[in-house]
């Protein structure tokens, strides 16, 4: 027979012992070190790391995430503090998600807009400016691949334009959440 009493730790059932913390949950303490570790910077994955060590309490990712929330933390990029730090940087300015959604590269001149709306059978979309003044639409799709339209034909971007392109695209997109 099942019985839906708590026993304390010596066995007897008419001494209810405290409900123990939620099982897989830290306890307040565990919880302002959790807050320590997202104001560092520490990303989600290595905090439910840290957590089991530490703590021993193994919670999977969405869990540490529900965590997160529930504690109204915010995290914080490793790239937008790297960009906060650099005093040393070459004039590229960060992403926000109020910022227009364009990326300049300072040295090659190459700049990456995304369109505001995506045409059917891309992930994203947008155009090019490359250091010489050729504008090209670019379009990816969901395999990854990228295309490039418009413009001259024979165009063919340097390929300093090119890895300028692909950096810009990359920063761009992260800052829309891809």
């Amino acid at each position: 027979m099942i019985s839906d009493e708590t026993f304390d730790a010596e066995g007897d059932p008419s001494r209810k012992s405290e409900a123990p913390e939620a099982a897989g949950q830290p306890n307040d303490e565990q919880k302002r070190e959790v807050a320590r570790w997202v104001a560092e910077g520490m990303g989600l994955s290595d905090i439910q790391k840290k957590i089991n060590d530490d703590f021993g309490v193994a919670m999977t990712y969405m869990e540490v995430r529900f965590l997160v929330d529930d504690l109204d933390l915010t995290l914080v990029d490793e790239e937008e503090q790297v960009e906060e730090g650099e005093d040393d940087s070459n004039g590229e300015a960060g992403l926000s998600p109020e910022a227009p959604l364009q990326e300049d590269a300072g040295a090659g001149g190459v700049q990456v807009e995304l369109d505001p709306v995506t045409p059917p059978g891309a992930m994203a979309s947008g155009t090019v400016i490359f250091s010489d003044g050729e504008k090209k639409g670019w379009t990816l799709d969901q395999m990854g691949r990228i295309a490039l339209s418009g413009g001259s034909e024979e165009y063919k971007p340097s390929e300093e334009d090119v890895v300028e392109f692909q950096k810009g695209l990359d920063s761009a997109l992260r800052g829309k959440g891809f």
